[in-house]
């Protein structure tokens, strides 16, 4: 789970280095966290994680606040999640999450992305039954056997506990986000989590190779370059590079 966890941020790093789609795409989601589930992130421990990752991803402050305030007050837009599946470059299968104002346009962006470099949309749950849809929350810390327990006695539903060069990090059903930090939290104190997010977790990985990494790294960036995208997950596992 790991190695593919690991392969999926790599990927993304490459494609998500524009730092003003990066503060756009956070303020939309942590508008939208905030406004279904308050605006205060010691009540609301996704906000407060979605926050966290964005002052290390270095969102400036103020793009964080706008956020807010716009959650804070009546009206506003309205942004709905969307999510779309299929088979990209090398036959590797994709979910793409979207926060948007105008589904019908995002669809149409997306299924065009997909059309541009040959690959295929597919239908709801096509493939994201071959996917873990997880919460993944990742600390330094070795002692394996204490976050197992103060997670089993808070009641948890852990998937797996990875234990690897002195970091720690918990995978569990993306329904048990909120009461496993909190389970965390209240048996370690304070801790900051290198990774704290909800993500598709591949179980399975498809090797792409030849001429089909430059059409996915072609394929994920015209993804991350549309305004409704928020998240890109695959189970593409690209050739190591010397």
């Amino acid at each position: 789970m790991g190695r593919a966890f690991q392969n999926r941020k790599e990927s993304m790093a490459k494609t998500a280095d524009a730092k003003t789609k990066v503060y756009s795409k956070y303020g939309r989601e942590i508008y939208v966290c905030a406004k279904s589930g308050g605006t205060d992130p010691s009540g609301n421990l996704t906000l407060r994680g979605l926050i966290e990752r964005a002052k290390k991803d270095q969102v400036p402050s103020h793009v964080i606040e706008k956020a807010l305030d716009k959650a804070s007050g009546a009206g506003g837009e309205d942004f709905s999640p969307a999510r779309y599946e299929g088979f990209g470059p090398g036959n590797c299968m994709v979910i793409v999450e979207c926060l948007t104002d105008n589904p019908n346009r995002t669809f149409g962006d997306v299924r065009g992305v997909f059309t541009k470099t040959k690959s295929k949309i597919g239908t709801p749950g096509s493939v994201s039954h071959m996917f873990d849809h997880s919460a993944i929350l990742a600390f330094k810390g070795e002692d394996e056997d204490a976050v197992l327990e103060a997670l089993m006695e808070a009641d948890v539903d852990v998937t797996d506990i990875e234990n690897e060069e002195g970091h720690l990090t918990v995978f569990a059903p993306h329904t048990e986000y909120a009461k496993a930090k909190q389970a965390l939290l209240d048996a370690f104190g304070e801790m900051e989590f290198e990774t704290d997010e909800i993500q598709f977790v591949p179980q399975t990985m498809t090797p792409v190779e030849g001429d089909d990494v430059a059409q996915l790294e072609k394929f994920l960036g015209m993804l991350n370059d549309l305004d409704d995208v928020q998240n890109v997950f695959h189970n593409a596992e690209l050739p190591e590079t010397a």
